[in-house]
């Protein structure tokens, strides 16, 4: 096997977290070349002139037409069928560590490395995500759909930081302005309200879809909604129907163009299934004794027990009482600090048959 070169590809979005992972693999001895994605928004001139500033080889891939045919079209589309999509969990694989990839192999770096807050660990010939040490930072959650082929070229070196001390490093290097910059947006191509952006990029939505209306478990008419798309499975807040009580989303049926409401204790579970998912180890999954799952990101991990059924999903058991399951968001199994695996939150129609044959599970 060659000896890897010190060539790293670093993603450069021209924020806080790139800028440092820069200076950092330059101050261990690595040869940096930047590459920003352009998927939405501006020239990235703020990546180019750090560039420069750094002495490094810059370039700019322009994604900007198959992101919007891909991420942005999943994630329209994953609102439209009831269900409250995570972009960033496609972006990964789809885009960000494939472009990374495919520059990487052309530009002759052997590395590739972001600003993720995350580890890596080696063990049993597996490479496992580790959570980052700063737990309001920690982006693990969204890293795992990315394979082992690219996670073996791959470095984060924020992982063993805070994000305060990542600001003042860059203010230690002689970057104090970049050091004060705000926190970038966790959607990259949404400012503000997502049902404005669903609203500008569909424009047809609204005729479409149209009003329908608010139900109870009953299924008796509580009064009318904007239209499914504009809600999520939890939601509380902006509903602007009056029930002397707080309600909640507890269900969401595009194809009638309901939204179902109800009171928090109607949010809790004790199972969910998932599907699409991707796994380090599924022996080591099934039989993790201290296995948690978080199911949407900064929520806290919820202990758990897995099962694959028949048909391929994953049943999950949780061994305290979670609430407001919402398909399309992701299910991330962690030991500890180390990603296992994940998957994607299926629709739990059903899921009361599935319990029953799957009793003492």
């Amino acid at each position: 096997m060659k000896e890897r070169n010190k060539r790293v590809l670093v993603g450069m979005s021209g924020g806080i977290d790139s800028t440092a992972t820069c200076l950092m693999l330059q101050e261990q001895g690595y040869e940096i070349v930047g590459v920003t994605m352009r998927v939405w928004g501006d020239e990235p001139q703020d990546a180019r002139e750090l560039a420069a500033r750094m002495g490094i080889e810059h370039y700019v891939a322009d994604e900007r037409i198959p992101f919007k045919e891909t991420i942005v079209k999943n994630f329209i589309d994953e609102y439209k069928q009831g269900r409250t999509p995570n972009p960033c969990v496609m972006c990964n694989p789809l885009f960000k560590f494939r472009v990374l990839t495919e520059w990487a192999d052309k530009l002759d770096c052997d590395w590739i490395a972001t600003g993720h807050y995350s580890r890596l660990e080696e063990k049993n010939g597996h490479i496992y995500i580790i959570a980052g040490d700063d737990d309001k930072k920690d982006q693990s959650y969204f890293l795992w759909r990315l394979g082992q082929d690219v996670l073996r070229r791959c470095i984060f070196p924020l992982g063993d930081y805070t994000k305060i001390k990542v600001r003042e490093y860059l203010a230690e290097k002689g970057y104090e302005a970049k050091s004060k910059e705000g926190e970038s947006m966790e959607v990259c191509f949404i400012k503000g309200d997502y049902r404005d952006f669903l609203r500008e990029q569909c424009p047809e939505l609204d005729s479409e879809i149209g009003p329908g209306w608010f139900v109870n478990s009953e299924g008796v008419k509580l009064g009318q909604h904007k239209g499914a798309p504009y809600y999520t499975i939890g939601q509380r807040k902006g509903l602007e129907i009056a029930l002397g009580k707080p309600a909640y989303v507890l269900k969401i049926n595009p194809q009638k163009n309901t939204v179902m409401l109800g009171d928090a204790e109607q949010l809790k579970t004790d199972y969910m299934l998932a599907e699409q998912d991707k796994i380090v180890d599924e022996q080591e999954l099934f039989q993790c004794e201290n296995l948690t799952v978080r199911i949407r990101y900064r929520s806290r991990p919820l202990a758990c027990r897995v099962r694959r059924l028949e048909d391929g999903r994953l049943l999950v058991r949780f061994l305290e009482t979670a609430s407001a399951i919402a398909p399309g968001q992701s299910a991330v199994f962690y030991d500890g600090r180390r990603v296992l695996g994940g998957a994607f939150i299926a629709s739990q129609r059903g899921i009361g048959l599935v319990i029953l044959e799957n009793e003492g599970f």
